[in-house]
Parts: C-alpha cells; structure tokens; sequence
C-alpha cells in the first residue's frame, strides 16, 4: 500500500515484490486486508467447540458444515474443515496416532503373528496356521507351520524358536490376540497370569499394540508378504514334518544369509552383532505342558489324539497325561510314572502303539475303528461290476451308515462263493441298490439254486395267491420286485 500511495502502478509493484498482479489488485481492492486462509481460519469457532460439534454430530463431518455455515454463520469450506479436523486430531479422539516411528535398538524388540496359507501336502491343498517370531533389529526370523493353533501350542512354538536362538528379546509385540490377552486391548491389555508367568520364565515380557494398528509389527507383516512369495511357490511337500523341515532351513539358513533388498544387509550378520544386547535364556527351562486325564479301557489302552496306547499294569482305571511339545508321559494315580511315547506324526489317526516287548491281549482298544482299505482294494481286482458297487457303497446315495463294515462284511461274503456267482451278486445288488448283507445273502443262495443244475425248476406259485389278502394290499404297491426273484420264475410259471 506504501507503494501505491507514492504512485507506483500496479504492474510496478507487482514486478518489484515479485507477486502476480492479482494479487495486488486483490489487496489494493480490500484496502490492504488480504483474505488469506489465516483470516479465514480465525473465523473457526476454538478446538472445544469443534469436539463438541463433532461428536455432537457423531462425526459426520458433513452435518458439522451445515451447522457451522447455516446456524453459525462461518464461512467456511467443506475440504477445509475436514482438513482442520484432521490436522487438530479431533477425528482421533483418545487414540495413538496410526504411526509411530520406534528406532531399532539392539537386544530390545521381536515380534510375532500368525498367518492362514493354503499349502499343497501330497497333492492336495492344505489351510495351515504358519508362526512367526521376528528379530526387529537382525531382521532374524523363525515360522512354523501348524493345523491348529491354540495356546498350548504357541508356548511350543515360542519354547521351540527360543531354544533354537538360545537368546530372547526384552519385549514381544504381539495383537490382540486371546490366546495372551486376557481383557483390553493395546496400552490397557491384561494379559492372562499364565502368559506372564511363561514369559517370565525366559526373561521377556508382552506388548500388545493398538487396535487396528498393525504396522506396529510391520516387520513380521512384511515377513508373511516374503514367505507368500519366496518361500511357498514351487515347492512340493509329502507331510506336515516335510513342510516345517523345509521352512526352517529356508528361514534360518538360506533367508539368514541373504543381502535385504535395500539396505543390502545381511541378517545373520546383524544377529551376531546383536547377541551380547540380548538376553540369555536360562540355564533350564521347563518345557511347556499340558496335562488330561484319561480311563484306561478293559483290554489295557488309553484313547489321546485320536490313537491308542498301551498301559502298563499297575495303570489302574484311571491315569493322567502330561503332553509336551512331541511326546506324552503316563503316571498313575499314585503320581508314579508309568511309560513315555513319542507323538505321531500329524494326522496320525486310529492307529495303537505299545512297547516292543508288550505282552499279549486278548482283544483291540475299545472304540478303535476298523478300516477296509485292504478289503476295498481286493474286492476292486474282481471287476469293474464290483468296482461300481463298491462306488455306489461309497456315494452319497447310498444310505449306509457303517460303509466300513458293510465292505468289510462284502469281502467275507466274497470269500465264500465263487467268484462268477459274487460277480453276478453284485451286479443285481447295483441293479437294485440292494444296501444289506442280509439281502445278499438271499441273493446268493437264490442264485446257487439256478446254477445247480440244468433241470432245476422253480416250484409253481399256489393258484389261490391272487385271492389271498396280502396280495391284494400288495397291487398298489409301485416298488421293484425283489431281487431274488428273476425273470426266470414267471417264465417256468407260465
């Protein structure tokens, strides 16, 4: 304005302040106030008031405005309301920011997660629960892969990452999970008295972040991404040990030793350097556990895990299993250990183990299961006629329950009459979806007749069964004859 009043032009001014001559004719127009967004923003009622509207308004923004340019008259924009809103944290209320930036320190963060991936075992694709523990600063990692992921095994999985690392962090960043968090959730997590308890065993403590903050672990997010895409495809699996066998090497040997794509360091490397930070674990350690209680049947077998195990005698009617991480120990009532044995394989199932030197049974483990795959597989080397049946035992329309035993059974029926007369059984039960052994039997001894000999001839029918009651109730009847009961005994009748 001092250059206009000493008679300076517009286009002068503008070339000396070095501004676009709008904007001086905007100013010299408003008698020197500029509107600038300042002014405008000093129109805003104070921070309270804004809480109070927006939560008023249960934060719809667009109601604020309308309040604010209609009731209070301010002249304000939408966008810039909701930048102020953002920028004065109201929309956040009471929480943390999305993002905070935590340096890495040497010895004082892991991180740990779980993960759904879908994996081909054998040929057939698998949903598996992969874990994960992450080294914040060495970038270490440590997965594993499991069907089922409950508290019990995590403390497996923490003891087995641990051990195998010999060292620990001072805290672990973990979600919200209910398999450690007890009531809250991020700052004002409680977590269950038996979680603190095994951490203070190896000398960490837990750390739940906030909701919906995930990034707070997004070195361990970023390590599931890695294995999504440099672990799991091309690789080929024949059982769950396979698969963890495999991913331990490539996560502790071949990924360990590997340059990160930016800085170009190597995580092994930055391991060694991180050791003396970290803490030791323990000299001992007791393992995790769990323990059950079990009733031993009359032929001297306890049910765990879907499989069969020997007792001892001495056992008595009741016993208790205390499970580790890959085995069982057996006591009696009178906390005298009895035996030890080493889990399965995963999947195992209906199988019975016992010492080698085991005395004999009389009989198999109550509730034990019998499979027909023997069965099965030989009653399908008589033919593809057979074959079908079988098929047709196994769909669903067939209404069997027990289709193991009714194979089973099939088999010994199998052995007891040649095999063009079980081909020629078989073929009629398909016919007629005959779905008993009782009825098989009834077609086996009806058709041994017809095959004894040429001048068989069946008995002729009494002349008064049309007048009989029972078969007068049977003309509405729509069903097929029975399958004993051919062609051949109408044609002889008549």
């Amino acid at each position: 304005m001092a250059l206009w009043t000493e008679g300076k032009s517009k286009k002068q001014i503008a070339r000396l302040l070095k501004v676009n001559i709008k904007t001086v004719r905007s100013i010299i127009a408003t008698g020197g106030i500029k509107n600038s967004v300042a002014t405008r923003a000093r129109a805003l009622p104070c921070v309270e008031e804004l809480t109070e509207l927006y939560r008023r308004c249960e934060g719809y923004v667009q109601r604020m405005h309308e309040i604010l340019t209609e009731e209070q008259g301010v002249s304000i924009g939408y966008s810039t309301l909701t930048r102020a809103i953002r920028r004065l944290g109201i929309d956040r209320g009471d929480q943390p920011p999305p993002s905070t930036h935590v340096p890495d320190e040497p010895g004082r963060e892991m991180q740990h997660d779980t993960s759904l991936h879908t994996i081909t075992i054998n040929g057939k694709a698998c949903k598996l629960i992969c874990s994960g523990l992450y080294l914040r600063y060495s970038k270490m990692r440590y997965i594993k892969y499991y069907r089922t992921f409950n508290r019990f095994q995590m403390k497996c999985f923490f003891d087995e990452a641990l051990r195998f690392f010999g060292h620990c962090a001072q805290v672990c960043i973990i979600d919200n999970t209910s398999l450690a968090v007890y009531s809250g959730t991020g700052a004002d997590a409680v977590f269950a008295p038996e979680m603190v308890a095994f951490a203070n065993n190896y000398g960490f403590r837990w750390v739940a972040h906030a909701l919906m903050h995930a990034n707070r672990k997004a070195g361990k997010e970023r390590n599931f991404r890695t294995v999504e895409t440099s672990f799991i495809p091309g690789r080929s699996h024949v059982s769950m040990e396979d698969l963890n066998a495999q991913a331990l090497q490539w996560a502790t040997v071949r990924y360990a030793k590997r340059p990160q794509s930016h800085t170009r360091l190597i995580p092994a490397k930055l391991f060694e350097n991180e050791l003396p930070f970290l803490r030791k674990l323990p000299d001992f350690i007791t393992p995790p556990f769990l323990p059950h209680k079990r009733i031993v049947d009359k032929f001297g077998y306890i049910r765990f895990d879907a499989n069969f195990y020997w007792m001892p005698s001495g056992a008595g009617k009741q016993v208790s299993v205390i499970q580790y991480a890959h085995r069982i120990v057996v006591y009696a009532q009178t906390k005298q250990e009895l035996i030890a044995y080493t889990l399965p394989p995963v999947g195992t199932q209906m199988q019975t183990f016992a010492p080698a030197d085991k005395p004999g049974t009389r009989g198999q483990p109550r509730n034990l299961k019998k499979n027909c795959t023997e069965q099965e597989r030989l009653l399908r080397q008589k033919g593809t006629v057979v074959g079908g049946y079988i098929d047709f035992i196994r769909s669903k329309d067939c209404a069997i329950r027990y289709k193991a035993q009714f194979i089973r059974e099939l088999y010994d029926l199998s052995r007891t009459c040649t095999e063009s007369l079980f081909v020629n059984i078989t073929e009629r039960a398909l016919r007629f979806h005959v779905c008993t052994i009782k009825a098989l039997l009834r077609m086996a001894v009806h058709l041994a007749n017809n095959q004894s000999g040429e001048g068989h001839v069946p008995p002729p029918l009494p002349q008064d069964l049309q007048q009989r009651q029972a078969y007068q109730q049977g003309r509405f009847c729509t069903e097929n004859p029975p399958p004993w009961i051919d062609d051949t005994t109408h044609q002889a009748q008549e």
